[in-house]
């Protein structure tokens, strides 16, 4: 070898210092250096892309029965459901709560927004790009899913900007892996292609996380397990793998369960039950940098079929090991939900029987409060329990589905999140020239309705306090939410207040205006007017300036003024293109600069202003999803004409 050759071994690491010079020099090396090879494995290449560590691994006891490894978890930072008798979460814990005394009663099934199957024929499709013919092939456990799944990413505020930071070990963007349990198909058809696709049966379970994937436009991995009581534990199993392998930034895990008959919750279950709902999933460490609510963390599953042995061991069995792979002992858990636990709440709601369990659960360590066992009477305080130091110790539960004919067992170990950790990083108060607040849906009547919940949810006008530092502070975390957390549609809406009370007047002024607007086009439409909705779009936003734009509830550019823009119409590349980085750089400076009037009618000519954005990292900020405005969806190619019905 020649002295660059020498030399350039040295660098990669080829060779040790003490032979590189001795080679450079030619010194006899030490015994060692003159034994050692002089060359070795050639490092390995750079990743082109910069990769983040993965996920610490949920670890299992070693083979020697030592102790476990120490793992951090996984996340829950978003849950979502609907179950029998209870449209959301707030209701399923009333009648959870209520259990004990209701038992035995039977109900009517889904009434009309009562439940998880309430009006399963009526769906949104415009809302999510569809077509009433697409949405009426598919199957109703598949609008379902859809719909809750993307609820469950606006809840966790993952519509927006903050889903292109959900990345894959490489680097992938939307890296969201979609992992599904239901019940079994009862009604596919083949849906319309893209060209050059084979036309798949919409709703088959094998196709379903994929084409929940492409219609949320998910880049991650994705799994059905089909049904059976355990089949969301093990969807939920399957998604952890995944989060381990670095696959995915997240992961969604939902179930559908559509039992018929009516409901019947009973201390020992039976009875028809329904249950929808989805849960998002991220390495703890990462949620907890990112600033996202930790509803409970997921400290270890197990999964297993029971073969030939006793169902009742097989459950043992995984629960022990699920036990030692967190490092807890049986003493360390305070709970124990099971499929019995559930039913008493909601009957038999088949493959949703482990959400509804891991629902179960995740309330109860959220209030520190036992629910009624079967047969019991009223909740009870959940004592926080210590160690033999008096140490205090996080609540933990357990949640377990035994196996049936068919299916496996599956346990999961819950434990309350961290208490203490770094302080969160909270929005200052608005300044004194406001906050810009935009809004954004497929339609000006989603828009409209989206407008109204947001101002009857979050800002009620009997609670607001005018210009208070409160009401202020809560101003600007909401605008910068709605900005990093929503996706943005092609109906829009954008407004400067200075406070909560002035954007909540201005929301609902614009919401009572649009449905006035509404009904006068609806009467020009029977007339025989044209369609308002033209080539140029609602703003005429071809003219770059955002002039054409429809001002609510005042004049243009005031304070409290509402602007809208329809842009369902306008062609062309628009007035900046988005993906440049002088673009970015120009918007930027917009936000820095504060200009809040010009990133507004740019927001109303077609520009993404969010993305450039750079208040930074924030605590996800709840708030309520997005209208959907459904409507019943009769026989496939007959679209139904009737009212929506928000939700």
């Amino acid at each position: 070898m020649d002295h660059k050759d020498i030399l350039t071994r040295f660098k990669n690491g080829d060779l040790g210092r003490e032979l590189a010079a001795a080679l450079l020099t030619g010194a006899h090396p030490g015994s060692a250096a003159r034994h050692a090879p002089l060359t070795t494995a050639a490092a390995p290449p750079r990743a082109a892309v910069s990769q983040p560590p993965p996920a610490r691994a949920l670890t299992t006891a070693p083979a020697g029965g030592g102790p476990p490894l120490p793992a951090d978890g996984y996340a829950i930072t978003a849950l979502h459901g609907r179950f029998s008798d209870a449209d959301g979460l707030d209701a399923f814990w009333r009648t959870a709560v209520l259990g004990g005394r209701d038992a035995g009663r039977r109900t009517s099934g889904s009434p009309a927004g009562a439940g998880a199957g309430a009006g399963a024929g009526d769906f949104d499709a415009v809302f999510f790009g569809l077509t009433p013919q697409d949405a009426a092939l598919m199957d109703p456990q598949e609008r379902l899913l859809l719909e809750v799944l993307w609820q469950t990413l606006e809840t966790a505020g993952c519509t927006g900007a903050r889903l292109d930071t959900l990345t894959a070990a490489d680097g992938e963007p939307r890296a969201v892996g979609v992992y599904v349990a239901h019940d079994p198909v009862g009604r596919a058809a083949v849906a319309q292609a893209p060209a050059g696709d084979a036309p798949a049966a919409a709703g088959a379970g094998v196709t379903l996380p994929a084409r929940l994937s492409t219609l949320l436009d998910l880049r991650g991995p994705g799994h059905c397990a089909g049904g059976g009581g355990a089949a969301f534990l093990v969807a939920l199993h399957q998604a952890l793998s995944a989060l381990r392998a670095g696959e995915c930034g997240a992961a969604l895990v939902g179930a559908v369960g559509l039992r018929p008959g009516p409901a019947r919750r009973h201390p020992r279950g039976g009875g028809g039950g329904q249950g929808v709902g989805a849960v998002l999933l991220r390495p703890l460490a990462a949620a907890l940098a990112a600033g996202d609510t930790v509803h409970a963390v997921v400290r270890a599953t197990a999964v297993a079929h029971p073969g030939r042995r006793a169902r009742e061991a097989a459950a043992d069995r995984l629960a022990r090991r699920a036990l030692a792979a967190a490092g807890v002992t049986a003493a360390g858990v305070g709970l124990r939900e099971t499929e019995t636990t559930v039913a008493a709440t909601t009957g038999d709601t088949g493959a949703a029987t482990g959400l509804a369990a891991l629902v179960r659960a995740v309330l109860q360590l959220r209030h520190g409060t036992l629910l009624p066992a079967p047969g019991d009477s009223s909740a009870a305080p959940w004592a926080r329990p210590h160690d033999q130091s008096g140490r205090e110790l996080p609540r933990r539960a357990t949640v377990a589905v035994r196996p049936t004919a068919g299916s496996p067992a599956a346990h999961v170990l819950l434990e309350e999140p961290p208490r203490h950790g770094p302080e969160p990083i909270t929005a200052g108060p608005a300044a004194a020239s406001g906050e810009l607040v935009l809004l954004s849906a497929p339609t000006p009547e989603h828009l409209a309705a989206t407008a109204r919940r947001l101002a009857d949810r979050v800002l009620p006008a009997d609670v607001v306090e005018h210009g208070t530092q409160d009401g202020r502070r809560l101003l600007a975390a909401l605008a910068r939410e709605l900005r990093l957390g929503r996706a943005v549609r092609d109906c829009r809406l954008a407004v400067v207040a200075r406070d909560t009370g002035e954007l909540g007047a201005a929301l609902r002024a614009f919401a009572e205006d649009q449905a006035g607007a509404d009904d006068q086009d609806a009467a020009g439409d029977r007339d025989g007017a044209g369609d308002r909705d033209g080539a140029g779009g609602r703003d005429g936003a071809g003219d770059g300036d955002g002039a054409g734009d429809q001002d609510r509830a005042g004049a243009g550019g005031a304070r409290g003024s509402v602007r809208c823009a329809d842009l369902r119409g306008a062609q062309g590349p628009g007035v900046l293109f988005g993906e440049l980085p002088e673009t970015r750089a120009y918007l930027a400076a917009l936000w820095r600069g504060r200009r809040l009037d010009a990133l507004a009618r740019l927001w109303l000519a077609g520009v993404d202003v969010s993305a450039a954005d750079t208040a930074g990292a924030a605590p996800v900020l709840a708030l309520p999803t997005s209208a959907l405005l459904r409507r019943p969806l009769r026989e496939a190619g007959c679209p139904a004409t009737d009212a929506p019905t928000p939700s």
